[in-house]
């Protein structure tokens, strides 16, 4: 069966397709696949061969489009790569080694010596410290501003400097949500400034961050979209110019993701859809859970009606994710008991996957920080990261409930 160049089958050519046939189809694309496999083959090479120096000739001449060498293209990463460019309503996409590795390639394929870039205080710990230490080294300067203060980003603008200003949508770990259309109106004052938004805990099923001026989303697609705690990968989309100078600077640092990689990303995402809204659900009854709980002193979900971004969180996204954030009525010792005393909950770093993750920031993260030094960066001890997984909703919300018995009354 063909496709149509410009729709899928049995989609309205006036509608486009929804979250959930992008996610199985991706793309359409007119490709002929190895022993006519539904999923896309596993091309395990380091190299390709050319029939004969004319073929290479027009490769190189932009005649024919193939592969030249495993660090500058594969068959099954490519197929991935059209998939989340689809997703996330992008001209084009590029995957990468791992999430930090989507965000390392680009911020060095668009700064040089002397640039400045802003983020949000809530970003990743790696992506600030990669921003405030290793970008410091090649003399790019940062200035953090808090996610919901417009005018101190506007005034931490550079004219001429600022190329890049990087958010989280939500952050992380206290889910804040930024105004990305106001963001994107005060980047674009700044002449050459870029907006990046690092989307990977709203995944492209609840927020398209390039609809709403961002100049490229990233996603950490270790996380909801490989969805099984099994894959280390990243990935951008964009601009076919921006991802195309992003993509050819990693074909000189070198990277890529590997095609086994990609197969478990493209599998992951055949099941995006449905898992995520299976998590906004479970997320949200979790968190209007804790919220009710003595032992619970605040919680951290924008689907709450007690979050501060809660109304523009609702007019933004369309679901508000797995991960739940709370602060305990504890101390850090017996916060660590409560995260012990889960059966089904695991204790594990990451998110979006489809068991059900539980961590101690303070611990897990910034475990060699003192009290006070965790304090200074907004980690208090008694901080609960929780990923809802695709249990059973009733059987996570008695694990916690049973969890939260440590805590005394």
């Amino acid at each position: 069966m063909t496709t149509s160049p410009s729709v899928l089958p049995g989609v309205d050519r006036n509608h486009g397709a929804g979250a959930d046939t992008l996610a199985v189809h991706g793309a359409p694309q007119r490709s002929q696949r190895a022993h006519d496999a539904m999923p896309t083959p596993i091309v395990c090479t380091a190299t390709y061969s050319f029939e004969s120096t004319a073929e290479l000739r027009d490769h190189f001449e932009g005649r024919v489009e193939r592969e030249e060498y495993g660090r500058y293209g594969n068959p099954t990463v490519t197929s991935c790569e059209k998939k989340l460019a689809a997703l996330d309503g992008a001209e084009d996409a590029a995957l990468f080694s791992s999430g930090m590795a989507a965000i390392s390639t680009s911020l060095f394929a668009m700064l040089k010596s002397g640039d400045h870039i802003v983020l949000t205080s809530d970003c990743y710990r790696r992506t600030r410290q990669f921003a405030q230490v290793t970008l410091a080294k090649f003399g790019i300067s940062s200035t953090l501003v808090a996610p919901d203060d417009l005018s101190a980003l506007e005034s931490a603008l550079i004219p001429g400097k600022t190329k890049v200003v990087f958010t989280e949508l939500p952050t992380n770990p206290f889910l804040r949500v930024v105004d990305l259309a106001a963001v994107a109106a005060v980047v674009k004052k700044c002449r050459g400034a870029k907006l990046l938004v690092d989307s990977t805990f709203a995944t492209p099923i609840n927020l398209r961050p390039l609809e709403h001026g961002a100049h490229l989303v990233i996603h950490s697609c270790t996380k909801y979209l490989g969805g099984h705690n099994d894959v280390l990968a990243g990935s951008i989309a964009g601009s076919r110019a921006l991802v195309g100078a992003v993509r050819e600077f990693r074909g000189v640092v070198g990277s890529v993701l590997d095609p086994h990689a990609a197969f478990l990303v493209e599998r992951g995402i055949k099941t995006l859809a449905l898992r995520v809204r299976r998590q906004n659900e479970s997320g949200l009854a979790v968190a209007r859970f804790l919220e009710t709980h003595p032992a619970v002193r605040q919680v951290f979900y924008p689907g709450l009606a007690s979050h501060p971004e809660h109304a523009l969180a609702t007019r933004l996204m369309t679901g508000f994710g797995g991960v739940v954030s709370f602060r305990l009525r504890a101390d850090l010792d017996t916060t660590s008991r409560v995260i012990d005393a889960c059966k089904l909950a695991t204790l594990a770093p990451s998110l979006g996957g489809t068991e059900t993750l539980i961590e101690q920031p303070a611990l897990m993260s910034f475990y060699e920080l003192s009290t006070e030094e965790r304090l200074a960066i907004g980690i208090p001890e008694d901080l609960v990261r929780l990923s809802v997984g695709i249990e059973s909703l009733p059987d996570i919300i008695a694990d916690l409930a049973q969890a939260l018995e440590q805590v005394p009354s």
